[in-house]
């Protein structure tokens, strides 16, 4: 697994205020929304995205979000589906709890969850519409 975080999932009670908050209150540049479900900021090599908390848990397969969820995954994105299945277990033989087992997207991507050991969440996903280059660093594939 190379060394990088590729994305910052933030799980918001209230997308809208919390877009507002970073594109109104901090001048943050959107890169790209789903209305009501999903905005991004192409951050210098790094994704931020927020993300409905519910939603996001449901995404992990997480039952009882106040049960140790913090409302937040960290993402790792892989250049391939298989590298997916690689990192996930390479996750889970380093001492990672496998939360949900990688599969097909609703948005035409590929995506599993693991915990580290201290249960902090990730996702590893392939995303063909967010390229990786050769450093590793993520875009939103517009720019």
């Amino acid at each position: 697994m190379e060394q990088r975080v590729s994305l910052v999932t933030l799980g918001v009670s209230d997308l809208a205020r919390a877009r507002r908050f970073y594109e109104a209150g901090l001048g943050w540049r959107v890169g790209q929304a789903v209305e009501g479900e999903v905005v991004f900021f192409q951050l210098n090599g790094l994704i931020l995205s927020l993300f409905h908390r519910d939603a996001l848990a449901r995404d992990a397969g997480i039952t009882r979000p106040g049960a140790g969820f913090g409302g937040i995954a960290l993402a790792y994105n892989a250049r391939s589906r298989e590298d997916v299945d690689g990192v996930l277990a390479e996750a889970r033989r380093a001492g990672g709890n496998l939360i949900k087992p990688a599969q097909e997207t609703s948005w035409g991507g590929y995506s599993g969850y693991f915990t580290d050991p201290d249960g902090h969440l990730w996702e590893v996903a392939h995303n063909p519409y967010f390229p990786i280059d050769s450093e590793g660093r993520i875009s939103l594939g517009s720019e």
